[in-house]
This record gives C-alpha cells, sequence and structure tokens, in this order.
C-alpha cells in the first residue's frame, strides 16, 4: 500500500467569521492510498477549537512518518490497520481513514452507505451558515444564500465580541428577514444558533431562555470547551432544564469517549470527520447517540466537496446536518453528495462518490 500526500488551498466566496476568529482560505491535504490498481481519496486539514488545534503542516508530518510503515499492508481488512491509526491525532487518521473507507468501497464497488444499510430517502435539509457582523452584512449572507438554494434551515453564528446585546440583535434581525421569506415566499425557515464557546455561564443562562421564547431550534456549543472533563461536563449540567431548546456539544465532543460523558448534559451532538478522527469513529458515535436519545449534527470546517462528501455517507443517521462549507467555495476540486434543494443526499458511487472536477491548486510545499 503506497500513501501520497499533497497540499491544495481552499478560497472561500464569503469569509467566515466567528466567535475566535475570520476565515477566507485554508490549506488541506489530499490523503490518496494505493494499493491494487485503486486509489483511495481522503481529505484533511488543520483546525482550531480554542482549546485545542492542529496545523496542516503537523498532520502531513505525522502521515509523511508513518508512509513507511503501511507500505507492507493492504487496505484490507481495516481492523488489522487500527493499531497503525491509533497511532495519529484525530485529523491526521480522518484523511488516512477516509482514503481506506474509499479503496475499500471501491474494491466491494458499492457506496459506504449501502454497505452499512443506511437509507438517503431518511436524509433532510442541511443549514447554512451566517457568521458573525453587522446586522446589514449578515442579512446581505441570507440573501446571497437564498439565490443559491432553498436554505430553510439557517445557523446563525453568536458569541460577538461585542456582547450578548449584539447577538440579541442578530437573531432579532435574522428571525424578521425569515418572517419577511415566509410572507413572501411561503418558505418557513428554523433558525438555529451557535456561539462557539463564545459566551461565559452567566451569558448563556440569561440567553437559552431568550433564544426559546423567540422560536430559535437549538443552541451549539453555547460555553467554552475546557481541557478538564469533568469541568466541561458540569458548565452543559449547569444550563440543564433552563428552556425548552436543544443545546449541543460541538467542540466539547471529539470522540465517543466524550459523548458518552456528556449525554446526561446535553440534548445532541456535533459530529466532524476530523475532529473524531474519520469515518469510523463517526459512525460509531452516531448510532451511539441515537441508542442514547441524542440528536446527531454533522459539521464541517472549511471542507471541499471530498471531505463533505465523505461525511454525507453517514446523512441518513443525522438529525441536523450541517454540511455547507463546500458551498461557500470558489475554487472546490471535487464533487461528491447530490445537492436536491438544500438536501445533501450521499453519493451512490462506489466508496465515497467524489470525483475530481477542478485541477488541485497544489502548494508549492507539496509533501513528497
Amino acid at each position: 500500500m503506497r500513501l501520497r500526500l499533497r497540499r491544495f488551498r481552499l478560497t472561500k466566496a464569503v469569509p467566515l467569521a466567528i466567535s475566535r476568529g475570520s476565515t477566507a482560505a485554508v490549506e488541506h491535504l489530499l490523503v490518496t492510498v494505493e494499493h491494487d490498481g485503486l486509489t483511495g481519496l481522503g481529505e484533511t486539514g488543520g483546525f482550531d477549537t480554542g482549546h485545542r488545534a492542529y496545523t496542516t503542516e503537523a498532520i502531513a508530518a505525522e502521515l509523511d512518518a508513518l508512509a513507511p510503515a503501511l507500505e507492507p499492508w493492504a487496505p484490507e481488512p481495516l481492523q488489522a490497520l487500527e493499531p497503525l491509526l491509533a497511532r495519529l491525532s484525530p485529523p491526521a487518521r480522518c484523511g488516512l481513514d477516509l482514503a481506506l473507507h474509499d479503496w475499500w468501497g471501491q474494491r466491494l464497488a458499492q457506496p459506504l452507505h449501502r454497505l452499512w444499510s443506511l437509507d438517503p430517502g431518511a436524509c433532510v435539509a442541511t443549514s447554512v451558515t451566517l457568521g458573525l457582523g453587522e446586522p446589514e452584512a449578515v442579512l446581505a449572507r441570507l440573501e446571497r444564500w437564498w439565490l443559491q438554494l432553498p436554505a430553510t434551515r439557517i445557523k446563525l453564528k453568536l458569541g460577538s465580541p461585542d456582547g450578548p446585546a449584539h447577538d440579541r440583535a442578530l437573531v432579532l434581525a435574522v428571525l424578521a428577514a425569515l418572517a419577511r421569506r415566509a410572507d413572501a415566499a411561503g418558505q418557513g425557515s428554523e433558525l438555529q444558533v451557535d456561539a462557539n464557546g463564545g459566551w461565559d455561564l452567566a451569558t448563556a443562562q440569561r440567553m437559552l431562555p431568550w433564544l426559546a421564547e423567540r422560536g430559535v431550534v437549538l443552541v451549539e456549543q453555547p460555553l467554552a470547551p475546557l481541557r478538564d472533563p469533568a469541568a466541561d461536563a458540569a458548565g452543559f449540567a449547569a444550563l440543564r432544564g433552563l428552556a425548552p431548546i436543544p443545546v449541543v456539544a460541538d467542540e466539547s465532543c471529539w470522540d465517543l469517549v466524550d459523548l458518552l460523558r456528556l449525554a446526561p448534559h446535553v440534548d445532541g451532538v456535533n459530529i466532524k470527520l476530523v475532529k473524531c478522527g474519520g469515518l469510523a469513529e463517526a459512525l460509531l458515535m452516531a448510532r451511539t447517540a441515537r441508542r442514547l436519545g441524542l440528536g446527531v449534527m454533522l459539521g464541517c470546517y472549511s471542507d471541499s466537496a471530498l471531505l463533505n462528501g465523505a461525511a454525507a455517507q453517514l446523512l441518513p443517521l443525522v438529525r441536523w446536518p450541517d454540511l455547507d462549507s463546500h458551498l461557500n467555495l470558489v475554487d472546490d476540486p471535487f464533487t461528491g453528495a447530490e445537492l436536491v434543494g438544500d438536501i445533501l443526499r450521499p453519493s451512490d458511487r462506489p466508496g465515497l462518490g467524489v470525483r475530481g472536477q477542478l485541477p488541485l491548486r497544489v502548494l508549492p510545499q507539496e509533501v513528497p
């Protein structure tokens, strides 16, 4: 088995601002696994949750160091490779995990969702994201989304450095726009909010009832994630029962261990492939969450249609899809999941079902 890495750039059509900063472009890694005439594709890249951070350079170094150890192995059975993958950080493991799953699906000539006996007919609409900003700019971004797709699920970033008054102004402005849209076009839309850990406990305790009273359907990661697992869970516990609105953990929930730790205190978890380490862990987390009565959100960072196409194989298990990053790229080199209105469905092509559509914008520091 041969492992290859290539670094490439992705550029957003509209930069995204959240409580921790703004992103206009990223550098990601294309991870390929070659064996027996088949090539599996994976993608990964650096990210920062405020309490844990990984760079694309460090991820590439991890995978490059592992490459010689992979050469004697075949991509299947996947279980035999688990000890090698366990050495890696979550984003490094994600890139390799995706390439191995893509190779496996191609070998069996089936999409992953079919091998997992999932029903693409169960997929529901994905949310689209509005970043932090002045109300006029946020509303302009919403109108741009509506020119692109129906956008019946809106996710608004909160946790503004200007404080909760600015957050409330944004919520009221977006709710008014949704009401106007419903009156003019007869299209109802729901509003989700994501504080990205931008509130302290007192602010979150005030904001949750206020948001629920105005019809917001969920609140994601109201508090900053903490490295101490017990203290992190205690923050969510302090919000439990304050308002009839689902609270979803994102930056606090990385893997199945975190899911089980937080399950008594939250209503859902946001699973992201680069955060949990790939499809193997994500599938386990999604099935466990559903068994425990938790809602599953499936999220993304600044990912292309390759990473989101991989995640889309899990969409039949997901209550709150949030796979819109590839819809905001000007140079996405891949095509994958099918978009019907604002519903993403996993590709029926073998493996991840992802294909190249544009040349990669390979960076000069390409990994050999």
